[in-house]
């Protein structure tokens, strides 16, 4: 019982080094090649904030425009705004999923 406890601890050890081991691998391959550094990060994640941002802000001013125009008993700066927050989250997973794809398919390249 002792033994196979250890076993699974062994286990268990080997595969957090393993996996430490690869993120430090693609930590330096990153640095190596110059990707990625904390601006860029801020940066993707202030592009994805902006891809979100855009299109609710333009649903909720064209709904403010369609509700003073055309007034109707149906809020229409609510389902714009709703609208346009969906279309910027489809959006940015969207381009986060294309960058992930494009970041495993380089580390199998490699």
């Amino acid at each position: 019982m002792n033994e196979e406890r250890e076993s699974r601890h062994q286990e268990a050890r080997n595969r957090l080094i393993s996996q430490i081991g690869a993120k430090e691998e693609r930590k330096l391959k990153a640095r190596r090649k110059g990707m990625r550094s904390v601006w860029s990060g801020l940066g993707v994640s202030g592009m994805i904030g902006w891809s979100v941002a855009i299109p609710t802000l333009i649903g909720t001013l064209l709904g403010v425009w369609v509700d003073s125009h055309y007034p109707s008993r149906y809020s229409w700066t609510l389902m714009l705004l709703v609208i346009g927050l969906a279309a910027g989250c489809l959006n940015a997973w969207q381009w986060v999923k294309r960058e992930e794809r494009q970041m495993h398919e380089g580390e199998k390249d490699e």
